[in-house]
This record gives structure tokens, sequence and C-alpha cells, in this order.
């Protein structure tokens, strides 16, 4: 039983029977930079992420006897809560996190990812995956931190263990970090918020008497013109912090260039009252508080359109930029 590196996969160092690879920086929303040989899967995965790498398993001198292929946890980490390595076999559709087992702690029970009738000498791709956790709360763990596991073949007509292999998961260590995220997304019935280097809605034509508002936009009269409004959702993820609450906060990072003209508000409900959003970052204004991670917030986004006329009116194109903030204690 020997291990190797596999095309795209963390590069594995050693000789049989003991080897040695690593992790890197990892957080439970599978955000940022990814450790190299590494890729996450997000869907269908329940409370965090799933780092997965393939490796090679290389079975040889078994002659015709087939083999069945065990693994287990002989170290865990740490902090079992928040890291859990877990395999899946050469024959398995390994980007679907269903496929995934948690690896057994126990060698008397060990996790089986190749099956009786098992396999003869040859090089199976299996997938190694470790599961991060999202949680927030009092008492978790970020920092620096290690595991490793033992690979067998075993007779897969007697039960008997022919050859192990040891793949210590130190070099690099997992750095288990902190990591917050904020998205933008189109609420029902609202103008389209279409994703990019920075989120973006367009209001299209408006006018100062309200007339003809486009899809996604409604119009009250207030003091001095109108306010096209539209429903946004704000969607915030954090993970691995003390705190399981978290603030929102905007202010227009950069003006219309016809702020007596064009302003942008804010409201709670779509009836508002609407009202000027911050022009300063150090004092924004503020959207949410007591926020949860994963949850959708909904505000409302109101356009004030002046209906002075003279001199000082405009007509044209314009737009600004509202910077959103995810502030986690």
């Amino acid at each position: 039983m020997a291990l190797q590196t596999a095309a795209g996969g963390i590069t594995i160092s050693g000789n049989s029977p003991n080897y040695t690879s690593g992790f890197g920086a990892v957080n439970g929303l599978g955000v940022g930079t990814l450790p190299s040989g590494w890729s996450v899967i997000t869907a269908g995965v329940a409370g965090g992420v799933l780092y997965v790498t393939p490796f090679n398993n290389v079975v040889s001198n078994v002659n015709s006897d087939l083999q069945v292929l065990s693994s287990y946890v002989q170290t865990n980490f740490n902090h079992p809560s928040q890291l859990i390595l877990e395999i899946c076999g050469p024959f398995s559709s390994c980007g679907n996190a269903a496929n995934y087992t948690p690896i057994s702690l126990s060698p008397a029970t060990g996790t089986d990812y190749v099956t009786s009738p098992g396999v003869g000498n040859g090089t199976y791709t299996a997938y190694l995956g470790l599961f991060v956790s999202n949680a927030d709360g009092a008492g978790l763990y970020t920092g620096s931190d290690s595991a490793k596991v033992v690979f067998g073949t075993f007779n897969s007509s007697n039960g008997h263990l022919n050859q192990t292999a040891n793949l210590t998961l130190n070099s690099p260590n997992v750095n288990l970090q902190t990591a917050v995220q904020l998205s933008l997304a189109t609420s029902g019935g609202g103008l389209t918020i279409s994703p990019g280097s920075d989120f973006s809605a367009v209001f299209g034509n408006v006018n100062a008497m309200g007339i003809a508002p486009g899809a996604g936009l409604f119009v009250s009269s207030v003091s001095g013109g109108v306010v096209y409004g539209t429903p946004y959702l704000l969607q915030p993820a954090f993970s691995t912090f003390s705190s399981t609450t978290a603030t929102l906060t905007a202010y227009v990072s950069a003006d219309f260039g016809h702020p007596g003209i064009l302003e942008l508000r804010d409201a709670g409900t779509s009836g508002g009252p609407y009202s000027a959003v911050s022009k300063v970052s150090g004092s924004p204004t503020t959207l949410a508080t007591s926020v949860s991670s994963g949850s959708a917030v909904i505000r409302y986004l109101g356009l004030f359109i002046s209906n002075v006329n003279g001199g000082t009116s405009y007509r044209g194109a314009d737009n600004a930029t509202l910077t959103c903030t995810l502030t986690v204690p």
C-alpha cells in the first residue's frame, strides 16, 4: 500500500509506510484563497463546507487476492467538533458531498472506501475531505491543528490486514480562520441585483412625477419630489466568531454627480419613511442589528428625485455607489 500525489491534489511526501501532507488556511465558509491542491464543496454540506483533494492509492504485490481499502483516524484533531476528516472512494462521484463518509476514529471499525469484492493491483484515486464547521459562539477555536490517518488493505476473502500507510497531516497544519461574507440579492418583486466585482442595479428612466416606473419599482410622493423604491436582500454569513450576531450598515461611497437632484434613501418597509443614506464612512446608516449568519435581511432602497425646475434642474444619466458593511464583534 503506497500513497502518491494525484493530479490536481495535495503534495504527498515520504516513503512507505509513512507519508506527510497538509492543509493550510481554511474557514467555515470556504471563501478566500484555497490551499494548494484543495477545492471546496458547499452544496449539500450542512453546518459548514467540505474541502476535498484527490490522492492516489497504489496497491501492489497482492497476486490474485482482491483487497478492501479501509481507513481510520489514528490521531484526531484537537478540535473535533470543528474539523472532521472524511473520505470518498475511487468508484464514487467525489464532487458530490453526499458521497463522503466521516473517517472512523477506531482501528477496529475502520471506514471502508473500497468495499468487497475489492480491487487488485493498481492505482486508485480516492478523495480526502475536511469538513470545516461554520458555527459561531463562545468557546470556538481558531489557529493551528493537525491529524493522522492510517490507510490499509484487507484481503476481501478472509479479512487479513496486508499493508498499511500512514498519512500525517501536518505539513502544513490546518490554519482554521474566521470568515465574513456579505452578498446582495434580488428580492421578490424588486429590481434585479446583478453580481459582479460589485453588485449592480439599474433604475432606468425616472422622472420627478413618478410616471411609468420600471419593473421592480414603486413610487411614493414625498416633500420636494418622489421616491422610487425597490426591495433588495442582504445576505450575511460569518463563521468561527464568538458572537452569534452582527450589524449591517451602509453609506454612499460615491455620490451622484447631481446630489441636489438625486439622493439614495433607505427604509425598513415599502411604505417608508425613507431616510437619506449617510455619505460619511465613519458614521454609516444602520440597516440592521443582531443579524445571524445565513439570514436574509430585506431592506428598501429609495431613489429620491427632486421636482425642482429652473437653472438648478438636471436631466440625463447619473449613478452612485452604496457600500454595505457587515460587522461581527
